[in-house]
């Protein structure tokens, strides 16, 4: 006899349940998921602990949300709502571009669980907010003229998607120690001499930021996104045969 097939495991391949009560509602529950996910991160996430705080039993949750996996897509594709991908009209795809990256930065900070969840298996990228997401930025390459608008589309994600899961992680820890960014970064800094003296370049790279990261830790770390992006869209600029840092590219550029 032929194999039954096993259900599509995403939220966005199976119709959603009419509500049982007007007081719970999908969108109910992902906005309180979201609040418990910003506040405790996703271990502390639970379809009991959730139904809890909406004043419901788990099973009244389970006609809306099957697992907690599928609770996941759904809060990852609420706050992608949040994230701006500036029109492709405009004439410079650089600036566009870096200003999409910027509030991708933004947003993931403000979330600090998304970025490590966006690389998570199983994740299915079909919600309607993510698919917006991606339509815009690839109208923006589109427009700008690359060839292979996936391709630049995943270089710069997985810039910002890695270097917001990193400082996520940092800030994460910080919030933990108890203590603030540049309090944390000053008690850490003997470890970090004593670790670095025996390696030249390290001990040098450590010394010539030591004095921001301990005045305005938050802006040496946008710097230091920027630099980076700055370096991935060079790169991109190459495929348009236009080097130049800043220069704007016109749609149709070969």
């Amino acid at each position: 006899m032929p194999t039954k097939p096993t259900p599509i495991p995403s939220v966005w391949a199976r119709p959603q349940r009419e509500p049982d009560q007007p007081a719970l509602s999908r969108a109910a529950i992902v906005r309180e998921a979201i609040v418990m996910l910003d506040a405790e991160g996703v271990e502390a996430l639970s379809m009991r602990k959730l139904a809890t705080r909406l004043n419901a039993g788990a099973a009244s949750l389970y006609r809306h949300v099957a697992t907690k996996d599928e609770l996941m897509e759904l809060a990852v594709d609420e706050v992608a709502a949040e994230i701006h991908v500036p029109s492709a009209d405009g004439p410079d795809w650089r600036a566009a571009v870096t200003e999409a990256a910027r509030s991708f930065r933004t947003t993931a900070l403000r979330h600090p669980w998304l970025p490590p969840v966006l690389g998570q298996a199983g994740l299915a990228y079909l919600g309607p907010n993510l698919m917006s997401y991606s339509e815009r930025l690839a109208a923006l390459f589109t427009a700008a003229g690359f060839p292979d608008p996936g391709t630049a589309i995943d270089a710069v994600l997985s810039y910002v998607i890695g270097m917001s899961t990193t400082e996520a992680a940092w800030l994460t820890t910080v919030t933990r120690s108890g203590d603030s960014e540049s309090g944390l970064i000053a008690r850490l800094l003997p470890a970090v001499q004593q670790a670095t003296a025996p390696h030249s370049h390290l001990a040098q790279g450590y010394a010539e930021t030591e004095e921001a990261a301990t005045t305005d830790p938050a802006a040496l770390r946008e710097a230091k996104f920027e630099a980076a992006l700055d370096i991935v869209l060079d790169g991109l600029s190459l495929r348009l045969g236009t080097p130049e840092r800043g220069n704007p590219v016109s749609v149709g550029t070969p």
